[in-house]
């Protein structure tokens, strides 16, 4: 259902470098990119990630409530990408762990612009 989706940055290098070594581990690579964006995708049916540079010129901001989740296979993978993410300068928004009825195991950072991301998998 999802194609893609954007998150906005202020500095556009730095956030390619935050995701191409985080996204890496999802098996992702760019698939496009340009002056004001950068494409991500782990396959050609894949739903795809980007970021990007507000094109109406004001600055980036992270959307109240709005968050994006990464869906991987197993409570390790969710533990790696967090301390991944949290390696390369993010912010911890909720250690690694399972929620709700146990079914539910991820992990919560903010990126370098204060974006919100879950890494999940279903089971523990």
């Amino acid at each position: 259902m999802i194609g893609y989706v954007t998150v906005g940055t202020q500095d556009l290098n730095r956030a390619a470098a935050f995701y191409d070594a985080l996204l890496g581990e999802l098996g992702a690579s760019r698939m496009m990119e340009g002056e004001r964006l950068i494409a991500w995708t782990a396959g050609p049916k894949s739903p795809g990630f980007c970021v990007a540079l507000p094109f109406d010129g004001q600055p980036a901001s992270a959307g109240n409530g709005t968050m994006v989740a990464f869906a991987v296979n197993s409570p390790a993978e969710v533990e790696a990408l967090h301390a991944k993410a949290l390696g390369l300068g993010a912010t911890d928004e909720g250690a690694p762990g399972p929620r709700s009825d146990g079914a539910f195991y991820c992990a919560y950072f903010r990126d370098l612009d204060g974006n919100k991301f879950n890494a999940f998998c279903m089971g523990s």
